[in-house]
């Protein structure tokens, strides 16, 4: 890009997520990374520290408002009967001022935990869950 416009940088706003296919209306933000695993290298006659990857791990957090029992619908009958729940989460981020869309369904997704209550008096309620997962797909090419 030669000149930066700022009306192109994307807006969370224009995000949205499905997990297994349903909708999540009710999100508010979105974070998915892949960490590089890397094993140090050493070598004679050099001073700086060299790394190869042998391997990688997948993690993200969603954060939604709390509208509905969702997750506990999703996860509590395979925790009482030690059964893992595993999701597909497809993420978009179009906003239509920007160069390009983004795309990414991430598979094998395994959340960290089950909040089954957590509120105060006079605030709103919001779920905050991390996952990890073990494989991902960018199915649109994202503009340069």
């Amino acid at each position: 890009m030669d000149k930066f416009i700022a009306q192109r940088v994307m807006s969370g706003t224009q995000g949205e997520i499905w997990i297994d296919g349903k909708y999540m209306a009710e999100v508010t933000g979105f974070k998915a990374e892949i960490k590089l695993i890397k094993e140090e290298v050493n070598q004679v006659k050099t001073y700086f520290k060299q790394y190869k990857v042998t391997g990688c791990e997948g993690s993200g957090n969603v954060k939604m408002n709390h509208v509905s029992s969702y997750f506990i619908n999703l996860m509590a009958d395979n925790i009482r009967n030690a059964r893992q729940t595993v999701v597909t989460i497809r993420v978009k981020l179009d906003d239509p001022d920007a160069v390009g869309r983004e795309e990414v369904i991430i598979r094998d997704a395994t959340f960290d935990k089950l909040t089954l209550m957590d509120w105060e008096a006079k605030k709103l309620t919001e779920d905050d869950y991390d996952f990890t997962f073990t494989d991902f797909e960018v199915p649109v090419t994202a503009d340069a």
